[in-house]
Formats: structure tokens, C-alpha cells, sequence
């Protein structure tokens, strides 16, 4: 078996759906295995997928037992080389899959690989590549420096905005979305902390390979990433955990090996931030959502010529059986600065799928 590709759902059917589709047409020709883990979604996403992907094998968990948990017990279970961790929330190309594989059979010390995403509006997610959070990076995170200064070497390592998106890096952290392990590396290294019940588990796996002696990758093939359908960033529990895990990495790796009172200082910083994004969520309104006055539907014979007549900002449905997923996302990207949303559609389920 040449590649295990792990997912976890909670509560996104339908997202996962078109993942799975695109899944689908990446693997052909690669011996591969998907297993999906439900955590207890209670909205029959696991009999509504089951009859429609029956190569795909599913574990229903009894309880949300948490992202690193879930993926573990399907880890434990599968066979590939390789194993990748994909988000539900996401769409990759027909060449993804072959590209990503050939290139880990190229760098023998390659332990993790992640790459290009694009959000619901084709812009670039700086969580693509990322340096460790030590306590300097973390600082200027924190501290909003990184944000002054985003393509400093210096001020910003967390992003690392200053190596190009376009090009093959190695860095330190690869992102949970898409984060694609040799098995042999994570037999070394162990896999998710379990601790880390959402948010931060990637970062702890990606510095645990490079302790290991591994080198970890960031390559430019684009995939789609709605980002965060299963959960929301102005959410109390997503949050909480987002913050806690911060917490949780410092006292794991830096706890015992910093002066007593820049640790202290530090969980001050993180619990203050963790309070002044709740606090900022109490004063914002929910936002309601608006259905766009029209909606666009182009077809790949009109070429992109035809989305660039448009408007800034319009919304764009497209079919992706009519299209390649490796045309789309290459499209979505190149009109980025367009600011437009794409929808997406597909003959086999006719269902709409929007950021």
C-alpha cells in the first residue's frame, strides 16, 4: 500500500463529500486507502456517505473524541508508505496526490510535506508554511509585530511570508489541513498528542520529525481549503482551544528550558490574548448571511477571459465535472486579487458548496 489518506468529520457531510470526490480522481493509478473517522457527528454523515463511497472505509466514534485522537485510531489502522492527513474542508487536483507522492519518493529524509492552500476566494493561507512557535516567534506574533513588519526574517518566522509561496522550502510546521507523513518517520517519532484535543497537534507532530532528524517540506502544488466549516473562529470552544493548546506546546517543549519568569510572562500574554478574543467576540454581531444578488456560472470553454469580465467581488458558481479541480484551482488562484468567491456544483450530487 503506497498511501493512507486519514479524515476526520464532524458535522460536514457535504464538504466532505466533494472532498472525497476529488480524492477520487487524484488517487487513481496510486494504491490507496481512505479512512474516514466520524467524531460522533450525529447528523447521519456516516450512512449518508457510506452507499456513496463504498472503497472508502469509515469509523463511527460513539464520542467527539478530538482531532488527534480520531486521526490516530485511523492511523493504527491503515497500511500506506505514507500516510496524509486531509481535511474534510477541502478540494485537491487530479495531479495532487501523484506530485506530492513523487516527491516524497525523491527526498529520502523528507518526513512531512505540506502545500499550497487556497481559500473559498483563492487567496493564499499563510498557514501553508510556518516556523516553530519559540518564544521569540511567539512574542512577535503575540505582540503583533509580525503583522508590522510580515515579510521580516526576523519579525515574522511564524509565516515565514518572506520565502516565496511559489516555491520548494523546507521548513518547520505544516498545517493539519493537508499534512502528508512517511509512516517509517512517524513510527520513530510517535504519532498526534492526544493532549492537543483541537489546534496545535500539527505544530507538535511537525517539530517532533524535525527532532527526529527529519526534514519537513513545503511544495507549491495548490489545493482548496474552505478553512474552518467545523468550527468557527468566533467561537468560545474554538477559542479556548486555540489558545490552550498555545499553552499546552510551551509547557511541553519550553516549561523546563526558559527563565521561570518569561515562561510566566508568556501564559500571561496567551491568557490575556485568549480574553481579549472573547471579549472582542461578545461586542461582534453575529454576521447573517446574505445571498448574493447573482450569481455567475461559468463554464471552461469560455475561458477565463470570461471570469475576468466581471466584476470585483462577484460570485461564481462552477461545476467540477466540467471542469478539471487542477484547472479550478490554478483559476481561483490567478484571479485571487479579484476577490471573488467561488461556488462550487458537481453533476453527481448537484448540491451547492459555498466558503
Amino acid at each position: 500500500m503506497k498511501l493512507s489518506i486519514v479524515i476526520v468529520n464532524y458535522r460536514v457531510p457535504y464538504f466532505l463529500e466533494q472532498c472525497l470526490l476529488s480524492v477520487r480522481k487524484s488517487a487513481q493509478g496510486i494504491d490507496t486507502e481512505v479512512w474516514v473517522v466520524d467524531n460522533n457527528s450525529g447528523d447521519g454523515s456516516v450512512e449518508y456517505l457510506q452507499c456513496r463511497f463504498p472503497e472508502v472505509h469509515f469509523v463511527a466514534n460513539e464520542e467527539n473524541v478530538g482531532f488527534s485522537r480520531a486521526n490516530n485510531q485511523a492511523i493504527r489502522l491503515s497500511k500506506g508508505q505514507y500516510v496524509l492527513l486531509l481535511n474534510p474542508d477541502t478540494l485537491i487536483g487530479e495531479s495532487t496526490l501523484r506530485t506530492v507522492v513523487d516527491f516524497m519518493d525523491s527526498k529520502p529524509n523528507a518526513g512531512g510535506l505540506g502545500v499550497k492552500m487556497l481559500n473559498g476566494h483563492g487567496r493564499f493561507l499563510p498557514e501553508s508554511k510556518r516556523g516553530f512557535p519559540s518564544p521569540w516567534v511567539s512574542f512577535c506574533k503575540l505582540s503583533g509585530l509580525n503583522r508590522l513588519f510580515p515579510h521580516s526574517s526576523r519579525f515574522n518566522r511564524y509565516h515565514l511570508s518572506y520565502l516565496s509561496r511559489d516555491e520548494v522550502h523546507k521548513v518547520e510546521v505544516l498545517s493539519g489541513a493537508f499534512m502528508l507523513m512517511r509512516r517509517e518517520a512517524l513510527d520513530k517519532v510517535g504519532l498526534l498528542d492526544e493532549r492537543f484535543f483541537m489546534y496545535g497537534e500539527d505544530i507538535d507532530l511537525s517539530y517532533r520529525l524535525i527532532l527526529g532528524g527529519y526534514d519537513n517540506y513545503y511544495y507549491p502544488t495548490p489545493i482548496l481549503h474552505y478553512k474552518g466549516e467545523s468550527s468557527s473562529v468566533t467561537d468560545v470552544k474554538y477559542l479556548r482551544s486555540f489558545y490552550g493548546a498555545m499553552g499546552l506546546f510551551f509547557d511541553k517543549y519550553y516549561r523546563n528550558k526558559m527563565n521561570p519568569l518569561l515562561h510566566g510572562l508568556i501564559n500571561v500574554v496567551i491568557k490575556a490574548r485568549t480574553a481579549l478574543a472573547l471579549m472582542l467576540r461578545g461586542l461582534r454581531k453575529t454576521p447573517v448571511a446574505e445571498k448574493p444578488a447573482k450569481i455567475f456560472y461559468w463554464h471552461p470553454s469560455e475561458g477565463e477571459a470570461a471570469i475576468s469580465a466581471y466584476h470585483d467581488r462577484s460570485h461564481i458558481l462552477i461545476n467540477t465535472d466540467e471542469v478539471t479541480c487542477d484547472r479550478l484551482l490554478l483559476t481561483m488562484e490567478k484571479l485571487a486579487d479579484r476577490k471573488h468567491t467561488f461556488h462550487l456544483t458537481n453533476d453527481t450530487t448537484k448540491r451547492v458548496i459555498s466558503p
